[in-house]
């Protein structure tokens, strides 16, 4: 699927406020992230390049836990500034990652619920072993194949996702030894289908990748509430599924 990357900037930058609020299973899975670098990576992280740094969830957890000296962010927009502290150690890398030059001599390379944007993973694979140092780590949450599945199942349409064998096999071929890879399953609860639809907007997603239909009318917004009561819970609740999946590696040299 050819993604539009102005349009993922222009519908993450409209809902930068919102998504702060709204983006708590991104949160959680930003402190999973955190809890397992913590496990394994050293304390001093003296440079790390963080894709797709959004609001800052990860970001400031890792300032936190770690010996940070500088943090090279990027992102598509530059409204992301907003969330970050002036006297924070950061340098600006605004703009598509698949076109940026990376920085260089870095100690980590870190992305939280971002690469899922990504159109060609083994050449970012490639040029993130070429920016870090020996034995630097990438340490990423991306997300696996049931994510999102009720809507991918009722609209027929969604991102494609790798397996955690499709990761094994290319972050190995890049040059990288996988230290640690998890996955799991986040099922959040709405009260109704359209606080689903709300949720995602929100958050920025829906109109991205048509993980909605494009253009909603009377009628087919009316088809897609009755067709996802078949998700509804016992409890009368109505489920959303966030597929993440976890990893942390190493440079070999």
């Amino acid at each position: 699927m050819n993604l539009n990357k102005s349009l993922i900037a222009q519908r993450f930058a409209k809902a930068r406020q919102s998504y702060v609020e709204n983006a708590i299973a991104q949160k959680k899975i930003s402190h999973h992230l955190c809890h397992l670098m913590q496990a394994y990576c050293p304390l001093h992280l003296s440079r790390i390049f963080e894709i797709g740094c959004g609001s800052g969830n990860l970001t400031q957890e890792l300032f936190v836990s770690f010996q940070i000296q500088r943090a090279y962010l990027n992102d598509l927009y530059d409204e992301v500034k907003q969330h970050f502290l002036d006297e924070q150690p950061i340098e600006w890398c605004i703009g598509d990652i698949e076109s940026l030059s990376l920085p260089e001599h870095l100690n980590a390379i870190v992305s939280s619920s971002a690469i899922q944007w990504v159109q060609n993973l083994p050449q970012l694979l490639g040029r993130c072993h070429h920016a870090l140092n020996d034995q630097g780590w990438l340490c990423l949450s991306t997300f696996g194949s049931d994510n999102f599945k009720e809507i991918k199942q009722l609209t027929g349409q969604g991102l494609s996702y790798w397996s955690v064998q499709d990761w094994q096999v290319h972050l190995q071929a890049s040059g990288f030894e996988l230290m640690k890879i998890e996955q799991q399953q986040l099922k959040m609860q709405f009260d109704s289908p359209r606080a689903i639809l709300k949720h995602l907007k929100a958050t920025g997603v829906t109109g991205t990748v048509a993980t909605t239909q494009p253009h909603w009318n009377k009628q087919s917004l009316a088809q897609f509430y009755h067709d996802y009561c078949q998700f509804q819970t016992d409890d009368g609740h109505y489920e959303l599924t966030y597929h993440p999946i976890y990893i942390i590696a190493r440079r070999t040299s």
